[in-house]
């Protein structure tokens, strides 16, 4: 059991305070100091987190009744425990993982595309992919449509991915959209893994409730199409001549 209380306290830790830095890029000027920085600090907080987050899932599936007292009390049987607690954990961390480094390689290695292929950022694609098609799985062999349902999240991400990493010759602006998409998309895995296990503590009544998984999937949407809307607009701008004035923030 202390092992997986020492992995759920450094979680909770560093993610609380990840959670919080999320919104001062997000709502902050694009390109800014702050931003860079603020940003760095919030990439290295998720992925201590999410790393913390596999420690769990691994020690929950080595030992499912022991680290759960909560839900055995509440007559939950052990596969839904592993599915949930184990699988689905450890699907949303490697999620997490992926997103967090590709929305920084993306602004990192925006002069030099084909670093973007490296093996290790690759395989951390294609792990996603199968992390995310073993987690529906597991879903389906419970009956736990939840599980299904955020796989395709995962496919998804992966999926699109690969197919920026493997694009011929990026637009500058599409560097922009992606660094958005990956960044804002690990903030909305984060969350929805807090109103998910955060609410197995708080409210384990309403832990499994779509409607609870659905408010940081929302919002988080809006962000990215409000954001990638204003690179969009800016970016069009730009283009209209020699003598158009790029309006503030543009940069991601």
């Amino acid at each position: 059991m202390w092992p997986f209380e020492g992995f759920l306290f450094v979680h909770i830790a560093c993610g609380a305070v990840g959670l919080v830095l999320f919104w001062i890029p997000t709502l902050g000027r694009k390109g800014s100091q702050t931003h860079r920085k603020v940003g760095h600090w919030y990439a290295r907080l998720m992925l201590i987190t999410a790393s913390m987050a596999i420690g769990m899932s691994i020690t929950t599936l080595l030992d499912p009744l022991t680290t759960h007292p909560k839900q055995v009390a509440l007559a939950w049987p052990q596969s839904r425990i592993e599915g949930i607690f184990g699988w689905m954990m450890l699907y949303l961390a490697i999620l997490t993982i992926q997103l967090v480094w590709h929305g920084v390689a993306t602004i990192r290695n925006k002069k030099d595309h084909p670093a973007n292929r490296h093996p290790l950022n690759v395989a951390l694609n294609v792990l996603t992919i199968v992390a995310a098609l073993y987690c529906a799985y597991r879903g389906w062999l419970i009956d736990e449509g939840l599980m299904e349902a955020f796989a395709i999240v995962g496919v998804a991400s992966g999926l699109t991915n690969l197919w920026f990493i493997y694009s011929a010759a990026p637009s500058r602006i599409l560097y922009q959209l992606e660094h958005v998409k990956a960044i804002v998309g690990s903030g909305i895995s984060v969350y929805t893994a807090f109103m998910a296990f955060g609410f197995v503590r708080l409210n384990p009544g309403h832990a499994l409730n779509p409607k609870m998984w659905a408010i940081p999937l929302a919002v988080g949407l809006v962000i990215i199409i409000y954001h990638q809307a204003r690179i969009r607009l800016a970016f069009y701008r730009t283009r209209r001549g020699p003598g158009a004035a790029q309006p503030a923030g543009a940069e991601a």
